[in-house]
């Protein structure tokens, strides 16, 4: 375990939200890129970054959607890509090379979660695909314009439910296994965390610096895969349906999920820091056995991020 995973005692907290962050947070002048950023705590993300002054760009698979969910936002644009579409992520990364601008924020939100078996055209388990391999190939074709920046931060949005599972790297597509949605979703988050650990060792020196985080449990779009009894049995809804907001016990708003994020990208008191998994706007601590906060080594384990480095730039070519 790296012994920079300590927290910082930052002065936020579970109630914090991203408002509270970015108070005195100037982003003129800087470039940042949000995947899933027309919907739940990516929209949220690319506002508030937009309405700091950074110019926002949006890649999204239903333009006509991100289109309007960002219309009355200024600073934001949209630009078509699938993250499940290699071809897809090729082009939109070329294109925003071929602009020469340095990127400053790249906030990895978008992501899929406990959804029906399904795969890419490679036979990777869907979730896998796109909430990790997807992202890694975009980090990979965006890192000439990262390391323009000289100041670049990469946020993965990892989860708690990383406690479901490790990654398993005899059979991450689940072929010689049961398939379980949930394990899956949590393999994915995993990999999430791991990957800013890899990429922050990698490129550190290049001014690269990556983060993940826990958001909280947020009532989004995310969570449309769910069973409604899921949802109800783990405190998200009410017996009504109704969002549960309860912060101290990690059932967070949009504004409030949204924080830790944006800590994540532009809070000065992460300068010189990076490779650490974070959770109410503070470094989270090492999760020991029968922990229910923090993260756990297999998702902090450097050895076990150069791994799945190795493994990642096999799958995605």
């Amino acid at each position: 375990m790296p012994p920079i995973q300590q927290p910082l005692n930052s002065g936020f907290n579970a109630f914090t939200t991203a408002e509270d962050v970015m108070k005195g947070i100037d982003l003129s002048g800087k470039t940042a890129i949000v995947t899933g950023g027309y919907s739940g705590l990516g929209l949220e993300s690319a506002r508030r970054l937009a309405k700091a002054g950074a110019s926002v760009i949006v890649p999204a698979r239903d333009v006509a959607k991100a289109l309007a969910n960002t219309a009355a936002m200024p600073g934001i644009t949209v630009s078509p890509m699938d993250l499940l579409d290699r071809a897809s992520v090729d082009q939109f990364a070329q294109d925003f090379l071929l602009s020469a601008k340095p990127l400053d924020i790249l906030i990895n939100s978008a992501g899929i979660m406990n959804t029906p078996l399904f795969r890419d055209v490679d036979g990777n388990e869907g979730q896998f695909a796109i909430n990790h391999l997807g992202h890694f190939r975009l980090v990979q074709k965006l890192l000439p314009a990262l390391e323009k920046s000289g100041d670049a931060r990469v946020v993965a949005i990892s989860s708690r439910a990383h406690f479901f599972s490790g990654v398993n790297f005899d059979d991450t597509a689940f072929l010689d296994r049961p398939y379980d949605p949930l394990a899956a979703y949590g393999q994915s988050k995993t990999a999430n965390a791991l990957f800013a650990v890899g990429l922050d060792a990698r490129y550190r020196d290049r001014g690269i610096r990556a983060f993940s985080l826990h958001p909280g449990a947020i009532l989004t779009g995310l969570m449309r895969d769910a069973p409604a009894e899921s949802l109800f049995h783990y405190g998200i809804v009410d017996a009504s349906g109704a969002p549960i907001i309860d912060p101290e016990n990690d059932r967070k708003s949009v504004e409030q999920g949204t924080a830790t994020q944006i800590w994540c990208a532009t809070s000065p008191q992460l300068n010189g820091l990076g490779g650490v998994y974070c959770e109410d706007c503070d470094i989270a601590s090492v999760a020991g056995e029968d922990a229910t906060r923090g993260v756990k080594q297999w998702a902090s384990d450097p050895e076990l991020a150069d791994r799945l480095w190795s493994l990642s730039e096999t799958l995605v070519g």
